[in-house]
């Protein structure tokens, strides 16, 4: 490719932003320019952020790298933080990038003079294949592994491939090189029948993910010649949402129909059964009762009143329960209060208890009497102080 093409594509967004510059007063009133330089990161909140939330790809969040930033949520930092450890000096060159910094411009002109297509990378020859390894275990565990209301799923299996080449693709498009879904797909297609000759899909999984990897690099992989499209706020929120709601509901597909929790009796049951029959139990049927039922008296008497009395039976104030300790009602005046508190703290004194396995449970019923009783009379005693002076306070008519 002829040399000043080359410099021409690298480098025209700073040309660009010369001419901007230049007639600036009669572009005043646009609001975004796609040629203008982009807003200036900053190497200390990158260093930050990854210190912080490096693990979850907050600093390429952070620098726009959100294809980068997705595999750290996939992968916790890169397996486990090893990535994101290794991504302490490779922080600054992150930063010039998303700055289009003219020492990263010349750099990366240099490398479109040296190399007509991006060279040969280790680090990222592996990630392709690791994370399409991933991508392709996980879908395959998702994959319900019986019957499931009467349909067999096996038949999803041949949907491995695409979840490999997703993952090669995603790592291979991550900077500034790129390159198309179509060839890694190819190749993951044409290697998985593999799995009929080798029947470990570990080895599977891993010939598909080489196969679509060394595709990609030899075929498919090109120069990012141009600065990345910068995309609005909003729009990249939902992409990368979107691809984190995909991601998790495929674990949640594998929990829901392959996970087991073990019963009490130490027998595994699947999840989706489990869920079945919490569902069908008393305590579910008497919860979803209990919300129709608040439903039908908000529809009634209005959501206010509903939370004023979902307010008054949570019994902040512990008053509700303290009558029912005591089994006084609530109409009860201090004199029966205490009447009755007297009877119960002489009959559950515990040095009234003879039977040493019996009188843990009388200690803990009259710790429960003294409470209730200092409940109510704090209670009354303030209801009192209240209502004299609002007696007080009342204007006096003549």
């Amino acid at each position: 490719m002829p040399k000043d093409n080359m410099n021409g594509s690298a480098v025209s967004s700073s040309q660009a932003n010369g001419k901007i510059h230049q007639n600036g007063s009669a572009k005043h009133n646009q609001k975004f320019d796609v040629n203008s330089l982009p807003p200036q990161k900053s190497v200390v909140i990158a260093y930050i952020l990854w210190l912080f939330g490096g693990i979850l790809g907050l600093h390429h969040i952070y620098l726009r790298r959100d294809r980068h930033a997705f595999v750290w949520w996939c992968t916790l930092g890169g397996y486990f933080g090893i990535g994101w450890l290794c991504e302490i000096f490779a922080i600054p060159g992150y930063v010039r990038d998303a700055n289009e910094d003219p020492r990263f411009i010349e750099e990366f002109v240099k490398k479109l003079q040296h190399f007509k297509k991006p060279p040969y990378s280790g680090k990222r020859f592996v990630g392709e294949v690791m994370i399409g390894y991933l991508f392709g275990q996980l879908f395959e565990m998702a994959i319900p592994q019986t019957e499931f209301l009467g349909i067999d799923f096996t038949i999803l299996h041949w949907l491995i491939p695409v979840f490999v080449a997703l993952g090669v693709w995603t790592v291979g498009n991550i900077g500034r090189e790129k390159g198309v879904l179509w060839h890694c797909l190819l190749a993951a297609l044409a290697a998985y029948p593999v799995r009929y000759f080798i029947y470990d899909e570990t080895y599977t999984l891993l010939i598909s993910a080489l196969a679509s990897a060394l595709v990609f690099d030899h075929y498919s992989k090109e120069w990012l010649r141009t600065p990345p499209k910068r995309r609005g706020a909003m729009e990249r929120s939902l992409k990368f949402t979107g691809a984190l709601c995909i991601y998790f509901s495929i674990w949640g597909c594998f929990l829901f129909f392959n996970g087991t929790i073990s019963d009490e009796d130490g027998n595994e049951v699947p999840i989706h059964e489990a869920f079945q029959n919490f569902l069908a139990s008393a305590w579910w049927t008497d919860i979803a009762q209990a919300l129709k039922d608040t439903y039908n008296y908000a529809q009634h008497h209005g959501w206010y009143e509903t939370w004023k009395e979902i307010f008054e039976s949570m019994d902040v104030d512990g008053e509700r329960n303290a009558y029912k300790v005591l089994g006084v009602s609530a109409t009860a005046s201090q004199s029966e209060i205490t009447s009755a508190y007297r009877r119960l703290s002489k009959e559950f004194h515990p040095d009234k208890v003879k039977d040493e396995s019996q009188r843990a449970a009388a200690n803990q019923r009259f710790i429960e009497i003294q409470q209730a009783y200092s409940v109510l009379s704090k209670i009354k005693s303030s209801r009192r102080r209240k209502n004299t002076k609002s007696v007080e306070d009342d204007p006096i008519v003549l």
